[in-house]
This record gives C-alpha cells, sequence and structure tokens, in this order.
C-alpha cells in the first residue's frame, strides 16, 4: 500500500511526464521542448490554438531507460538508434498514459510533432529538423507516431545542426489537427524591405505544410496592421494543395476549379489574422514568424517562432554583378527574349548558379564557335535581375562587331528588343568594335574561316551530335550513381560537364547562322518583294513539319493510337493519376508490354525534354513521365487526328508569295532562294541537334540530385526540395574534395537563397527587355476591370472560345479540353503536345520568335503573346476572343455572367 508521500511522488511524476498545454502551472522550460513551450504560452494568452498535450522529455528518458537503450547511445551510430528505437515497442506503462491522454482529448485526428529543447529560441530556428506525422488516427498509429518523433532526434539532418544548437533531448507534442481550408505563415516584418510595420501574409488552399515545403503555389498579402489594410496582393493560379488523403497520409491533390484564381482569404479573415499577430508580437515583445490554419472561417495559430532572419540584401536594379561605370550600367540593353524557351521566368539558386557556370565556362567557346575571334570579357555577357536571367545585347552586339554580317549592330538588337525598347533613342554604349585596319582584317578572316569550315562540316558534326545523345543517354540509364564513392561521381560530373560543354558549343552555330541567313532573307524580301515578303518570310520561318518539338506532338498521338488498341492499357492509362500509371503500367502484363515496347523507345528519343530546360531541379520525362500520359489521354479522343491538325487550311497570302517570288528575275530570285535553302537547313540541324543540348543538362541535372540525396542522408539538406536552394559552385567544391559537406554547404546561405528565391516569386515580373535599369517599382499592374489585352499578334487568325488558365503543365495537361484557349505565362518545347489541340494561344510574355509564336504558326492556331497580364485578368471558363492579326484579346463574357 502506497504511502502519502509516495502518491505525491507518482502524482508529480506523472505531471512531468504528460503536460496538458496550457493547463494548470506552467511546466519547466527544459520539459517540453521549443514547439510545445510556444505552443503552451499562446494557449495561456488566451489565444486560438488548438488543443494539445505534451509528451515530455522526462517521459522520453523513462522510455530509454525501461527499454535499455539509455545504456546504448554512447558510441551508437544515429541510423542504428533509429532503427532500435523504431524496432522497440513502447513499455505498457508508458503507453497507457500516453493513450489516456489521447483519450481525454477525444481521440480525434491529431498533428504528432517533435520539440526538441533547443528548437525555436531566439538563436536558433531549428525548424523542420525533426519530424513531424500528420492526420493521425488511432491508438496504434499515435504510438508508431510518437516513436518516429523519438527517433528523429538522431536523423543526420538533427545531428548536423545539433552541432550548434547543442539540442539534448525531445519532447513530443500531440495536437488536434486542423483540416485547413486555407493555411500558411505571417512574418510581423516585410522579410524583403525590413518595414516592421508591414505584416506579409502568404496563404495557400489546404495545409499550411504545402507552402512551407514550396510545393504548391501560393498567394501574397501584404498588410499595413494599423488599418488592418491590404496594401498589396498577388493572386496566383492555386492549381494544388496539401491534403489529407488517406488517415496517416498527406499529399498533394487537385484544387477546385473554381477556387483557383479565387483569393484564399477574404479581407475580413485577413484583418482576423493581424489583429492575432499583433497580440502575439506584443505578448512576446518581438517580431514573429507566425504559422496559421483557417477552417469555415475561423483562425487557429498552430505556432509562432522568432524572426531570426535578416531582410533579403539583394535590392539591385541593375543586372550587372559587378559595378560598372555609370554609361555602361545606365546605357546597357538587356534581353531575355530568345534565351527565354530555357530561362524563362523566376529560376531557382540553383539554376541562376547553373547559369553563371555555362556564362564563365562554356560560353566563351560558343562564341569562339560562331566566329568571334575576340570572345571579351564573360562576365559581361550575361546579367541577373529578380531571379530572371538576361543576355547584355549591347555588349553582345558590339563584340559581333568583328563578325561581316553583324558589323552592323541594329540586325542584332531589333532581333532582341521588345515593344518596350524605343530603339530610335537607343545608342550602344560600348561604341562599335574598336579595331584598326589590321585588327579587322584578322577578325574577318577568322570569321570567314570559321564559317566556311562550319558550312562543310556541319551536318556531319550534326549526325555525330545525334549518335552521341543517344550514347550518352543509354550510358546513364545503366549507371548506378548511389554506388559511386564521392571521387568516383567527382570524375563522373566533369565527363558530364565536358559533354555538356561540347554539346553547347556545337549546338550554337547552328542558332546563330540560322538567324544570319534569316536576316539576309529578310533584307531581301524587303528590298525586292515588298509586302509579299513578309508573307514568304513567316512561311519559311514556320515550316516546322520535321522540327523535333513538333514530331514529338506527333510521337505522342502514335502511342495514344497504340493504347487505344489495345483496352487493358487504356485502362490503366486512364484510371486514377497520371503520376501513378507508369508504375501501374509496368506491374500489369499488357501494360509491361506496351511500356516496354513503345514508352521505353518513346522515352528514349524525347525523354530529357523538360520544362524551362536550363534549370535543373524541373524533372524531365525520363524522370516524370505523367505529362505524356495525360497528353495520351486526352489525344485518344475519338476523332483527333494529328495530321489532320497539322493539315489545317494554310494561309492564301503564302501561295501570293511564292506566286510573288516566281516573278522575279532569275538571279533574284534564286539569290533568294539559296539564302532560304541555307536557313531551312540550320534551322533543321538546330532543332536536331538542340536534343543533344538538352541531353547534356539532364545528365548534370541526375548527378546533382544524386549529390542532394547524399546532402539528405548527410543532415545537410531537410529534403530533396531543398535541392533548388544549393549553389552549383558548392556542389562542385564537395564533389572534387573530402571536405564535411555541413562546412560546405552552409545552412545559413541556403536559408538566405531560399528567402530570396521567394521574394523574387512574388515581385511582378521584369520586362522581356529593358535599357539601363529596372526598378520593380515601374512594374505596371492590370486595371481591375479591364477586359481587353493588347499585345503582339503571333499568328493569324480569329477565334472566340473558353479560356483554360495552365499554371502548372504536369498537373493539369489531362484538364485542356479539345478547342480551348490557352493562357498561360509562357510556354517552351515541353509544351507542344498541348498546341496540337489547343483553340488559340495567349502568352503574358513572349516576341515573334518565341516558343509560343513559331509553334502556334505551325499548328495554324491563332496566338497572341506579350499580352503582360493575361493570366491575372482572364480567368478559366471566360469566353474570350482571340486576334492573332491585330494582337488583340477580349473577354467577351466571363464565367460569373455565364453561369449566373
Amino acid at each position: 500500500m502506497s504511502t502519502p508521500t509516495s502518491a505525491a511522488h507518482a502524482t508529480a511524476t506523472a505531471n512531468r511526464e504528460l503536460v496538458v498545454l496550457g493547463a494548470g502551472e506552467p511546466p519547466p522550460a527544459e520539459l517540453l521542448g521549443g514547439k510545445a513551450l510556444r505552443l503552451d504560452e499562446l494557449l495561456r494568452a488566451g489565444l486560438p490554438v488548438p488543443p494539445a498535450f505534451c509528451l515530455t522529455t522526462d517521459l522520453f528518458e523513462r522510455f530509454l531507460k525501461e527499454t535499455g537503450l539509455d545504456a546504448r547511445i554512447t558510441g551508437t551510430a544515429p541510423a542504428e538508434l533509429r532503427e532500435k528505437i523504431m524496432a522497440t515497442d513502447i513499455p505498457a506503462s508508458v503507453a497507457g498514459a500516453v493513450l489516456d491522454a489521447y483519450g481525454d482529448l477525444g481521440r480525434p485526428r491529431v498533428a504528432v510533432r517533435s520539440s526538441a529543447t533547443a528548437e525555436d529560441s531566439e538563436s536558433h530556428s531549428f525548424a523542420g529538423q525533426h519530424d513531424t506525422v500528420l492526420d493521425v488516427a488511432g491508438d496504434a498509429a499515435l504510438l508508431d507516431a510518437v516513436k518516429v518523433c523519438w527517433a528523429s532526434l538522431w536523423t543526420d539532418r538533427a545531428a548536423a545542426y545539433r552541432d550548434a544548437a547543442h539540442a539534448g533531448s525531445i519532447a513530443v507534442v500531440v495536437q488536434q489537427m486542423v483540416h485547413a481550408d486555407t493555411g500558411g505563415v505571417l512574418f510581423t516584418r516585410d522579410p524583403v524591405s525590413g518595414r516592421d510595420d508591414r505584416f506579409v501574409v502568404e496563404g495557400c488552399w489546404g495545409l499550411g505544410e504545402g507552402l512551407v515545403a514550396g510545393k504548391v503555389t501560393s498567394d501574397f498579402f501584404l498588410l499595413d496592421p494599423d488599418g488592418p489594410q491590404v496594401v498589396d496582393q498577388q493572386i496566383r493560379y492555386k492549381v494544388t494543395k496539401c491534403a489529407p488523403v488517406v488517415p496517416g497520409t498527406v499529399g498533394l491533390v487537385k484544387v477546385d476549379a473554381a477556387a483557383r484564381n479565387v483569393p484564399c482569404l477574404t479581407p475580413d479573415q485577413l484583418a482576423d489574422l493581424a489583429a492575432l499577430a499583433v497580440r502575439v508580437r506584443d505578448h512576446y515583445g518581438a517580431e514573429q514568424d507566425i504559422e496559421w490554419a483557417m477552417r469555415d472561417g475561423t483562425p487557429y495559430l498552430l505556432q509562432s517562432r522568432p524572426i531570426t532572419t535578416t531582410p533579403v540584401r539583394d535590392r539591385r536594379t541593375s543586372p550587372y554583378v559587378e559595378p560598372q561605370p555609370d554609361a555602361i550600367r545606365t546605357g546597357t540593353l538587356w534581353s531575355r527574349m530568345d534565351i527565354g524557351e530555357i530561362f524563362t521566368g523566376v529560376m531557382s539558386p540553383l539554376g541562376q548558379s547553373f547559369a553563371q557556370y555555362y556564362q564563365h565556362n562554356v560560353h566563351r567557346g560558343c562564341a569562339l564557335s560562331t566566329g568571334v575571334r575576340d570572345p571579351g570579357d564573360m562576365s559581361l555577357h550575361m546579367g541577373y535581375l529578380q531571379g530572371h536571367v538576361y543576355l547584355n545585347i549591347s555588349y553582345t552586339s558590339y563584340l559581333l562587331g568583328q563578325c561581316l554580317p553583324t558589323r552592323d549592330q541594329s540586325r542584332f538588337t531589333s532581333r532582341f528588343a521588345s515593344e518596350e525598347v524605343d530603339l530610335d533613342t537607343y545608342e550602344n554604349p560600348f561604341g562599335t568594335w574598336p579595331g584598326g585596319p589590321r585588327e579587322e582584317a584578322q577578325a574577318a578572316a577568322f570569321w570567314l574561316k570559321t564559317s566556311i569550315t562550319e558550312l562543310r562540316t556541319m551536318k556531319k558534326r550534326a549526325r555525330r551530335m545525334v549518335r552521341s545523345r543517344f550514347y550518352e543517354f543509354d550510358r546513364a540509364q545503366g549507371i548506378d550513381l548511389t554506388r559511386l564513392d564521392r571521387p568516383e561521381l567527382n570524375a563522373e560530373l566533369k565527363r558530364r560537364l565536358a559533354y555538356f560543354n561540347d554539346m553547347h558549343i556545337g549546338y550554337m552555330p547552328y542558332y546563330m547562322n540560322a538567324f544570319g541567313f534569316y536576316g539576309v532573307l529578310e533584307a531581301l524580301c524587303g528590298a525586292w518583294l515588298g509586302q509579299e515578303g513578309a508573307s514568304l518570310r513567316n512561311r519559311i520561318k514556320t515550316d516546322m513539319s520535321s522540327l523535333r518539338t513538333v514530331e514529338s506532338a506527333r510521337e505522342i498521338w502514335a502511342l495514344a493510337q497504340v493504347a487505344r488498341r489495345d483496352p487493358r492499357v487504356m485502362e490503366i492509362i486512364r484510371a486514377g493519376s497520371a503520376h501513378d500509371v507508369s508504375t501501374r503500367l509496368r506491374a500489369d502484363e499488357s501494360g509491361r508490354a506496351f511500356w516496354d515496347g513503345h514508352m521505353v523507345p518513346f522515352l528514349r528519343e524525347n525523354g530529357t525534354r523538360g520544362h524551362q530546360e536550363m534549370e535543373l531541379t524541373h524533372p524531365r520525362w525520363i524522370d516524370d513521365p505523367s505529362y505524356v500520359f495525360q497528353m495520351i489521354r486526352r489525344y485518344a479522343e475519338e476523332g483527333f487526328s494529328i495530321d489532320e491538325v497539322l493539315d489545317r487550311a494554310h494561309d492564301p497570302r503564302e501561295d501570293e508569295a511564292a506566286q510573288a517570288l516566281s516573278r522575279l528575275p532569275a538571279p533574284k530570285r534564286r539569290t533568294i532562294e539559296k539564302v532560304m535553302s541555307l536557313y531551312e537547313t540550320c534551322s533543321r540541324l538546330r532543332e536536331l541537334t538542340r536534343m543533344s543540348m538538352i541531353t547534356s543538362i539532364w545528365l548534370v541535372r541526375r548527378v546533382v540530385y544524386e549529390v542532394g540525396r547524399r546532402l539528405v542522408e548527410a543532415g545537410v539538406l531537410r529534403s530533396l526540395d531543398e535541392v533548388a536552394d544549393l549553389d552549383f559552385a558548392d556542389v562542385l567544391e564537395y564533389l572534387s574534395g573530402d571536405r564535411d559537406p555541413r562546412r560546405v554547404f552552409s545552412r545559413a546561405k541556403l536559408e538566405e537563397a531560399r528567402r530570396t528565391f521567394r521574394a523574387y516569386a512574388r515581385l511582378p515580373e521584369p520586362p522581356l527587355s529593358f535599357v539601363g535599369e529596372w526598378d520593380v517599382t515601374r512594374a505596371v499592374r492590370p486595371a481591375p476591370d479591364g477586359v481587353r489585352l493588347e499585345g503582339l499578334g503571333a499568328s493569324p487568325g480569329r477565334i472566340v472560345g473558353r479560356a483554360r488558365i495552365i499554371e502548372d503543365l504536369v498537373w493539369q495537361a489531362d484538364e485542356f479540353q479539345v478547342g480551348e484557349v490557352l493562357v498561360t505565362r509562357f510556354t517552351d518545347a515541353s509544351w507542344t503536345p498541348l498546341f496540337a489541340i489547343a483553340g488559340a494561344v495567349v502568352t503574358d510574355i513572349g516576341s515573334m520568335l518565341s516558343h509560343s509564336s513559331i509553334v502556334s504558326r505551325e499548328f495554324r492556331v491563332p496566338s497572341v503573346v506579350n499580352s503582360k497580364h493575361a493570366t491575372q485578368m482572364i480567368k478559366t471558363g471566360d469566353l474570350v476572343m482571340v486576334d492573332g492579326d491585330r494582337g488583340v484579346v477580349e473577354v467577351v463574357e466571363t464565367d460569373e455572367r455565364k453561369n449566373g
């Protein structure tokens, strides 16, 4: 029989092992860990935090002692300790106490979160280093989730961080799960400007975990808390959200179509969040980083921690990385019009740093291969602004003055200047190529020798490049990178970077010569054919029936026809998520035959294609073929024929141009025909070898992600998503030596890169081209009631149809209906199959020679590019008129009006 003293001791012990947060006397901080302590403080302050209890560090120590694991910690590898914890049953007395507390909570679905003893302090956020298990239901699942959290004290990533933070033990929070309609974060200090009189709210549909992990698109709101009022906002098109899939599993699901354009928070909800944030900030007397959830209009606080990071430092208005004289800095013409097919959009820190590797290690060879004797200062060729990559047109045209066809800079500058630039007032701050007679003769001789050699060898080199890409693809597929040690992986990356170098240098002459011959054709047609010459140039420019970008659409259509002939294969392709189709095909007898006989050859030919191809973070079709399967679903529709699409009625103006050409005197006609032939040859070889170039990028990507996998294992990265935050130069340094990866890849640098990237993503996109500097405050925002857009008529024709905004190609390809108007920010080669079923194409950015324009003309689809704000002003379901002749897009009838 226990004595009163022993009973009191047992009660006191129990009170130290299980604590209902926000109730009774405040427990000692060391029992709760950082996360639980903050939740306890928020609850005691009367703030709306979901009910929770905490398994304290004392209970954890008791578990270790009763199972004998405490004696085995010293000298045991972290991975072995994790395995032992997961394999060990929780003693009955400990499990009973946990389940009793769970019963007192009402046994709801819960979030089970680790709470280490040094996290969320003023000096260390420690966020994300330990595990969280969401949407847990049931006793057994709860106990398993608790062990996952306990074991995460010895994950490699936590151990790496703990060297500085000294986290010695761990508690676990069991908190009622909020199945949020909307979730996100709120900063009481603007992380970009540093202003503490502005709150920043980022929100997404569903659970906020999707936003924190960077997996979903979010809306952005800038609040003045004194109002409170919305000072600025950006409402993005939100395709996916993070939500429970099955109990205990959270994943990505599609957002209902009607909610994608809609702000995820109302003004009243924003005001409620701002009021709560003021209370939290005042309670702690410090700026706060707050995680929140909104359910049925009611806000909940899930976490709050002090802001330990400094504001984003990069506020440059010039793409120049290094300081330049005022005349150069303010007079340079910058453009991303043509490089946009691989660089368009905000690039990740990894993507930007890889572009810089190309700039300093590969671009010189590319310039030499096109006949430029002196390629100049590599640091001046490219620039970077707000996460976008720009080509220095002024410096490039200055250097091209060494080549006979480009002595006249205007041919080059006009090619890269969008409508935002007034070339009538532009003067190149670098002047003209300054060589004297001797230097000019040497430059001309070098260009002439290079050009003659190129014309003599270009077809042979193209065949060699095509053979090499299949060889390198097959070789890469046969190598298990996980089995290579660091020196071997370093050697493999060097080999692949050498191939990357060779393929880009090999590709560049085709690109430049196609550009040059088109310029000659343009001049001849203008001089000899007048208006008919413009139509002839358009026909030649869009004669792409043999190009790989269009051929890929034909080959996907052929796959669809094969699949249609086997009902079982078509059933697998149509069922469930497109992301799972490849797995389900290979698990089925008929599916395996289709995969081996048709998908494998297709992916060998086309699999290295992908979105924004110089961005290493984007998977290619070989990495994730779900987009291909979505297009197969669409192409399998009855009555659809790719040949009929490509044979659509042609523009009669092309016949008039051909007749005008036939009426020219024979010498002029033969001259134009010869230039046309040279242009078409270079264009065809350019497209043929482009696949070799992008295959070389994919080869590098595979190694970088193998490095990322190892960094996750070593605890340097929390997940593969953080590969996007790496600096490519650090990857090279890590592989080239034996340094501790924790010293090569600074956690502070990774977090700074992520903050900067997110800051760029929320800014209005800078123009395609501009002179001098660009201040984001000059960005023009669309009128809220605007229903008419003027852009660049890129492909002729006029059509009225229902619009569909496509933000995420992989997730939305299966939603696109035949004949709809495709509205998106930009396109690249991976979008081509969608053009075959589009009624028209409208993009925010683009030029006459951008992918959107060229492929629209090939498919005879009306197109307006460079509309600037189409994705913001048009909604899915709106009835729109697209006039590709005038470059006008009008909303004829809004979807709300139609349904109202």
